[in-house]
């Protein structure tokens, strides 16, 4: 059965412990730059809130690479990437709804989650549970859109207090 990484951000308390894992086993650096799993830092409602690829169903992603390097492992439900055909053209970061994908200038490739092959270190470093690794089903679904509804609530109120 697929599986996939939920999120939730009331759980995340912003040590970034994902980021560094997630870019020493993939670049073999520790650099959150390089990290396939960001958190983003909500100062003004206090929240950090872990984001990365959210493997969609329709990823945009994939409809968008003129060189087709972007395609589904329909076997582990993910999205990857064929570095061999990429050629760095970010068109992929521009149409992600999630801010999914990141970009590592010194090799000039794009990145993005890949489940770490269906063992996610970020899972096993994460001391709060913030992120868990479940299997696909409809109430992680739901779980899912739950957590996008709070984090859109909680972004519409950081405006309040901060218009732009």
């Amino acid at each position: 059965m697929q599986k996939m990484i939920l999120v939730d951000p009331e759980k995340c308390t912003g040590c970034r412990t994902c980021e560094l894992v997630c870019s020493v086993k993939n670049e073999g650096v520790a650099n959150p730059a390089l990290s396939r799993v960001r958190i983003i830092r909500f100062d003004a409602v206090v929240l950090d809130v872990p984001m990365l690829c959210q493997q969609c169903a329709s990823a945009p992603c994939i409809l968008v690479c003129p060189t087709r390097a972007i395609s589904r492992d329909d076997d582990l439900g993910v999205v990857k990437i064929n570095y061999d055909r990429c050629i760095g053209c970010k068109m992929c970061l521009a149409v992600c709804p999630f801010g999914g994908m990141s970009f590592n200038p010194w090799a000039n490739r794009v990145i993005k989650c890949d489940l770490c092959g269906g063992d996610p270190l970020c899972v096993k470093f994460c001391e709060t549970k913030a992120l868990q690794y479940v299997e696909v089903s409809a109430v992680n679904l739901l779980k899912k859109r739950e957590a996008a509804q709070k984090l859109s609530e909680l972004v519409r109120k950081f405006e309040e207090l901060a218009p732009v």
